[in-house]
């Protein structure tokens, strides 16, 4: 018995589930889901793009009724635990992420079901938002591992994970059937000891001065934390 190999000690305390918190970054706002307050203009940003859902359990919607509610039963669940994505620019929600598969006693938590409308991607705010909930789950929840799983098939999803700073871990074969379709699970996960350099790496990026007067990055994300 004593020449097993056994993990490190960590501590047990569990960490905390997420609330309905209302965070402020320079060009994003993250927010708990309100369908009453952000429904319409969720509705306005995303209607019309059914790329948006291609890798999703759920959508395209047929219609705003059939989209609010989803919007309502994505707002009154506890897990996953549904925000609004603010555009602090435009004033308006244009996009909707959770925090999901939460389990406070083995301090672990997901980011999920990113729905990013076409103005939100590839903008500052897009990547803002990341940043303000990954600081939370670390910083103000307690999380020792934050994880990031994606269909396999959708690139995006994947490039977005490893600019971000998640670490690959490996893939989950027929880990799932959704919309009718075989879906192979790429993992990725980010993990609390690492979170300081990756908080840097976003702060730098976020600075002003990263940004020429027509908003447009002179460094990439990835750029900025290969020189930490």
């Amino acid at each position: 018995m004593e020449d097993q190999p056994i993990g490190a000690e960590v501590d047990t305390t569990p960490a905390k589930p997420p609330g309905a918190v209302a965070i402020d970054g320079i060009h994003a706002r993250i927010e708990r889901l309100d369908p009453t307050r952000h429904g319409p203009a969720l509705w306005d940003a995303v209607r019309g793009d059914d790329s948006l859902w291609t890798y999703m359990g759920y959508g395209p919607f047929t219609g705003r009724e059939a989209f609010d509610a989803w919007l309502a039963a994505r707002a009154a669940a506890a897990d996953p635990f549904a925000y609004a994505v603010i555009d602090r620019a435009a004033g308006r929600a244009t996009g909707t992420v959770t925090l999901m598969e939460i389990r406070p006693a083995m301090r672990v938590i997901e980011m999920g079901n990113i729905v990013y409308a076409a103005a939100l991607q590839r903008t500052p705010a897009a990547t803002e938002a990341q940043y303000l909930l990954a600081r939370y789950v670390f910083e103000d929840l307690g999380y020792r591992r934050y994880e990031w799983k994606c269909n396999d098939l959708n690139a995006p999803s994947r490039r977005a994970a490893l600019r971000l700073g998640f670490t690959f871990e490996g893939i989950f074969r027929q880990h799932m059937i959704i919309k009718g379709r075989n879906r192979d699970t790429a993992w990725f996960a980010m993990l609390d000891s690492e979170w300081p350099s990756r908080k840097a790496a976003f702060e730098r990026w976020l600075d002003p001065s990263n940004f020429d007067a027509d908003g447009r990055q002179r460094v990439n994300l990835a750029a900025v934390r290969g020189s930490s």
